[in-house]
């Protein structure tokens, strides 16, 4: 089995019977979106809620929630996935870090799970699935072929969603 790794600010797309993996997220989000159907699923890093706020130097659109699904679901969509058959699991946007303040603005893993349900909802694509937020790290794994979200904490245990 292919074994596909989503490093933070990237997306892929893979059909079954691959794996696609990331590692470690804090506050970024793991956004899954599969077509059971055809079997094809793809996996977006999203490391921050809202690309307005990005320098257009070094613009990485994988990084935000409101760039990275638009460009996933276009990529499934290549890969031969029906958009309108698309489902959502998404997992992560920890807080990471104790704030001793009620400043919004740092708490980017709570930010983060926001964009991404409102990005979702926008383009009408359902979260059939979620583990987010918390004060712990996540590993995820997606199966393209069982369409199931292994969730690996340490200390949390494994959660398949």
């Amino acid at each position: 089995m292919e074994i596909i790794r989503v490093g933070m600010g990237e997306y892929k797309t893979a059909k079954a019977p691959a794996l696609l993996v990331s590692l470690g997220l804090g506050s970024c989000v793991g956004v899954v979106l599969y077509d059971s159907t055809r079997k094809i699923g793809g996996l977006a890093h999203v490391m921050l809620p809202d690309s307005s706020l990005s320098s257009k130097k070094d613009f990485n659109p994988g990084k935000f929630a409101d760039t990275a699904i638009d460009l996933l679901v276009a990529e499934l969509e290549k890969a031969g996935a029906n958009s309108k058959k698309l489902i959502a699991k998404i997992a992560g946007g920890a807080q990471m870090f104790q704030i001793k303040s009620d400043n919004n603005i740092m708490k980017i893993g709570k930010r983060n799970v926001e964009a991404v349900k409102k990005k979702l909802a926008k383009i009408k694509i359902d979260i059939v699935a979620e583990d987010v937020e918390g004060n712990y790290g996540r590993t995820i794994e997606f199966c393209c072929d069982t369409g199931k979200l292994t969730v690996k904490t340490i200390g949390h245990g494994i959660k398949i969603l």
